[in-house]
């Protein structure tokens, strides 16, 4: 945290901090340390916005935010690291091997069969790294 932070942006940081710790565990704050070197601004910025503001609303529970986001991620066909993150808190929230096999399936309708077909490649990899 920066210095001179208003309380609503630590409450915005821990809220996402907490978030992250509960979705991804150690991946997350991996991602976060690994930043630190380089963008320390931009590892903030990931731990309020996309955690500290988007997953901590209420509307959807965590199972339902990773099917979207593992969804989005094997639909954009360039994020391979980090639906590798997104299949393991996936796992993490409860979704079972089968659910998010189908999640990427489902995305051949609509992003294409490479998309699907990359994305089963890193789900297969991500699945065996986690022992299920």
């Amino acid at each position: 945290m920066t210095p001179n932070a208003t309380s609503s942006e630590t409450d915005r940081y821990e809220r996402g901090r907490r978030a992250l710790a509960e979705i991804d565990g150690e991946a997350g704050e991996a991602v976060v340390a690994s930043l630190a070197d380089i963008a320390p601004d931009f590892a903030r910025y990931l731990l309020e916005f996309p955690f500290g503001d988007i997953y901590s609303r209420p509307g959807l529970d965590l199972k339902s935010r990773e099917i979207a986001t593992i969804a989005a991620l094997t639909a954009m066909g360039t994020a391979a690291p980090q639906l590798k993150v997104h299949i393991r808190a996936g796992l993490n929230v409860g979704l079972c091997r089968q659910e998010i096999v189908e999640i990427i399936m489902q995305m051949a309708v609509y992003a294409g069969f490479p998309a699907a077909l990359n994305g089963l490649s890193v789900a297969r990899e991500t699945f065996a790294e986690a022992g299920v």
